[in-house]
């Protein structure tokens, strides 16, 4: 929300909002009107609300989806989606417009630190991280669409895989160029983000460039450059001989691509602490995650982070334990229900020469700065 309202706001909305807490986010609307309190006093007479979706059933207004939908309409937009793999291909894609000096629009769902936040206000391309797991995406109606890939990743929302892919098909029907990742050969040019997941989306980024007007040679020697979006296989920092990363990886196949990239024939230990995200999607996913975390040596697992969802009775990251542990006996896994239990358990484990990862989409990268901090 804090992406759209730069971008609105630049070009030419008057802007107010309203949150709960103050976040780092909000440093970046200077000049923008936030109430901090547990409660909205409301829009003023006369102006349009949008709501984000933790507080939809609670405050009057539109949706943030109807807000994109809007934006998106106003510009030349590229729209990146997929399940896996569209913060960082739609990060790629801004950061060679804005290298190559055609001054692009963007609305990430990461912070991309070479580009300076998750939102630019630029003239040119709009270029923007979809998201399906509302199915709102449907409404989006951008010149270009890029798919990295179609998975089952909500299932508080779809029912199967076809289910979604029967949404991606009806939505790309009313798109007037589309790029399908899948189709495409992993890119073997330089990359300064690790892993075979990057190279496939670095070749979408560039199939996707391709169609606004970037000759391939021209994004290449510039894609070389990118160094990634925040908590996308993100390095932390090094203590005590020991590599800290942090990744917002929550399905099964990303953990799995996070962990064969860090591995990377290096021979280092590797330790895991893993905070399950949605109980919708662990009570769906447990073993298919512990498959992708027993390519660990050592996995932590906290309790699952809620966001939206209401606890499921049952359903922990108790779940993910017992499956690992049936999956890779004699594997040390812990329970802990707190990241600061995860925390505590990896620093008394780790030793020189460690590479120590913190995964899932909730708040579990906090436990990356402790283990720094207490490493060194």
């Amino acid at each position: 929300m804090s992406a759209y309202a730069l971008l609105a706001r630049a070009w030419g909305a008057e802007v107010r909002g309203w949150d709960r807490v103050r976040t780092p986010y909000l440093e970046q609307l200077e000049g923008i009107d936030i109430e901090i309190s547990d409660e909205p006093s409301g829009p003023p007479a006369g102006w349009e609300a949008f709501v984000s979706t933790a507080f939809a059933e609670r405050i009057q207004g539109k949706t943030r989806a109807d807000l994109l939908a809007e934006l998106v309409s106003l510009r030349d937009s590229i729209v990146v989606a997929g399940a896996h793999g569209k913060t960082t291909t739609s990060g790629m894609i801004a950061f060679c417009l804005e290298r190559l000096g055609r001054d692009p629009a963007w609305l990430i769902g990461a912070d991309v630190p070479q580009l300076g936040g998750n939102a630019g206000t630029g003239e040119g391309w709009l270029v923007v991280e979809g998201d399906e797991s509302d199915r709102t995406i449907a409404e989006l109606r951008p010149r270009v669409a890029v798919v990295t890939n179609i998975d089952l990743d909500h299932h508080a929302t779809f029912g199967s895989r076809a289910e979604v892919a029967e949404l991606f098909e009806r939505w790309l029907a009313n798109v007037p160029a589309v790029v399908r990742g899948a189709e495409l050969a992993p890119y073997d040019g330089p990359l300064a983000v690790a892993g075979e997941h990057n190279q496939r989306n670095a070749a979408a980024a560039l199939a996707g460039l391709e169609l606004v007007g970037v000759s391939r040679e021209e994004a290449s020697g510039v894609l070389a450059e990118f160094r990634g979006a925040a908590r996308r296989l993100e390095h932390r920092g090094e203590a005590g001989r020991v590599d800290v990363y942090d990744d917002y990886a929550h399905h099964p196949a990303e953990i799995a691509a996070t962990l064969d990239a860090l591995r990377n024939g290096s021979g280092r230990r590797l330790l895991v602490l893993f905070q399950p995200h949605l109980y919708s999607r662990t009570r769906h996913l447990a073993r298919e995650l512990a498959d992708a975390l027993a390519a660990a040596d050592v996995v932590a697992v906290t309790d699952v982070y809620p966001a939206r969802e209401e606890p499921v009775e049952g359903v922990t990251g108790k779940l993910v334990v017992d499956a690992l542990a049936e999956r890779r006996p004699g594997m040390l896994v812990a329970w802990t229900p707190s990241v600061g239990d995860g925390a505590r358990f990896l620093a008394g484990l780790v030793r020189a020469g460690d590479r120590v990862v913190t995964i899932g989409a909730g708040d579990v990268d906090r436990a990356a700065g402790a283990l720094l901090e207490t490493l060194g």
